[in-house]
């Protein structure tokens, strides 16, 4: 078993990670999954409480979606997507449509979030160009925004760890302070208040926004930077000033779509429509790469026309519209619609929430117990009453990590934001062992440690 991990430290370079961890940490290699749980190749088994870097919606191994799979696979397993398509993706396309907000009528495929990013990036500009808005040149994010790392992403992301190197070669964006519901400057409780911190984005719209193609953002929940919930009347706000200034509203959903925070999609919760919608992760229940963007039917126009016009988009993946991961998503949206997932989330997500406050209330070291939908985080703090954060060099969260892995326990910190995202099959026991050993690890962290 060890040749295993021998041979993945010879070849292999992880993502996410800084490889001399890797020298005291080893790689724990999984040789299946059922349910929940990850087991490894010395019979060590974990509950998966992140779904897998927040893909897995249904469960591993899901008897389902296997079927889905080997069907599908028996068919066409790939066809090129220009000029020839394939059933599961016109029948996906159809789903999606019926279930997105009103505005999204075509779906554009791709292969992973960052391209889909990049793709509605593209599509605004290119639509603007068309348009003779030429001045509509730069797009507007938010601080502590995570929307993938390939350069175009990373360009409307806010997050330096992520970016700071390769700031020579990305776009000139405007970036607008985000919501901070925790550390609100202005008092207020993200669900009771009027989004007065909205007041930064109007301010830099009014003053920008002959130049702005697009505004990016992630609804309801900004996932990389400690799973940061902000009020629905934030996005309300959006999409009112998007339309008044005519801008673009790009929604990134690709971690917050497929019920992830109680409803279907983000946007849900304050019942926009975007121009743009970035779905990826869930949309596949984490068996296969792919990603689509949604938009309307005005955008699509834009571009079309005769081929010596050249209006045409011309982007393309080799993996668009893949059958395979087609044929999952389709399988998936059926166990969604048939089992009734978002409502009988409902319960679970409440006993994760409540579970969560009630281990956390006499902890000095735990700042704010934050939750929405299937979603619930901890962040942690040197001192409750100032919301001090932990110096990034103690890496807190990641030595939590550490002691949880050994407790049979999958909980991969967002700096020192512990959070809970498990896969929708997770049971009533499942969800006590989950809380009730991520808290018995930050216990044994801050006993054997002194701050």
């Amino acid at each position: 078993m060890k040749d295993y991990v021998a041979k993945d430290l010879k070849y292999i370079w992880h993502p996410s990670s800084q490889m001399k961890d890797y020298e005291d940490f080893k790689p724990i290699v999984i040789e299946k999954g059922e349910g929940v749980w990850l087991y490894d190749i010395d019979g060590n088994k974990y509950l998966d409480c992140i779904s897998s870097w927040w893909t897995n919606t249904l469960g591993h191994s899901n008897k389902r979606i296997n079927e889905a799979v080997k069907t599908q696979a028996d068919n066409i397993e790939h066809v090129i997507f220009a000029n020839f398509s394939n059933k599961p993706a016109i029948k996906l396309s159809e789903k999606l449509v019926k279930i997105t907000p009103d505005r999204l009528t075509k779906v554009f495929f791709s292969d992973n979030g960052s391209s889909a990013v990049e793709i509605a990036l593209k599509m605004s500009f290119h639509y603007n160009m068309q348009k003779g808005n030429t001045r509509k040149k730069r797009f507007l994010t938010l601080t502590d925004a995570y929307h993938g790392e390939t350069l175009g992403a990373l360009s409307v992301g806010g997050i330096d760890e992520y970016s700071v190197i390769y700031k020579p070669l990305l776009l000139d964006t405007i970036k607008v302070e985000s919501p901070d519901c925790y550390r609100c400057k202005y008092g207020c409780n993200r669900d009771t208040c009027n989004a007065e911190c909205f007041k930064a984005m109007e301010e830099s719209v009014v003053k920008n926004h002959e130049e702005i193609s697009a505004i990016i953002i992630e609804p309801m929940v900004q996932g990389a930077s400690g799973m940061k919930i902000y009020s629905p009347v934030y996005l309300k706000k959006l999409r009112k000033l998007c339309d008044e200034y005519n801008i673009h509203l790009i929604a990134d959903e690709i971690a917050m779509g497929f019920g992830r925070t109680g409803k279907m999609f983000a946007c849900n919760h304050a019942n926009i429509s975007p121009d743009f919608m970035c779905l990826s992760k869930g949309i596949t229940a984490g068996y296969m790469p792919m990603s689509v963007v949604m938009t309307s039917d005005e955008i699509y126009d834009c571009f079309y026309g005769e081929y010596n016009e050249r209006k045409a988009f011309l982007h393309s993946h080799t993996y668009s519209g893949n059958a395979l991961a087609c044929a999952i998503a389709v399988e998936n949206l059926k166990i969604f619609e048939e089992e009734n997932i978002i409502e009988n989330n409902k319960e679970k997500s409440n006993l994760i929430k409540n579970l969560t406050i009630e281990r956390a209330k006499d902890f000095k070291y735990i700042g704010e117990v934050r939750s929405i939908g299937m979603i619930t985080a901890i962040e942690l703090v040197q001192n409750r009453e100032t919301k001090e954060p932990f110096h990034w060099s103690k890496r807190v969260g990641y030595e939590i990590y550490k002691i949880a892995i050994k407790k049979g326990l999958l909980l991969r910190p967002l700096g020192n934001v512990l959070y809970f995202i498990p896969p929708y099959v997770i049971n009533k026991d499942e969800i006590k062992f989950m809380v009730n050993t991520c808290f018995d690890s930050i216990e044994e962290f801050f006993k054997n440690n002194n701050f």
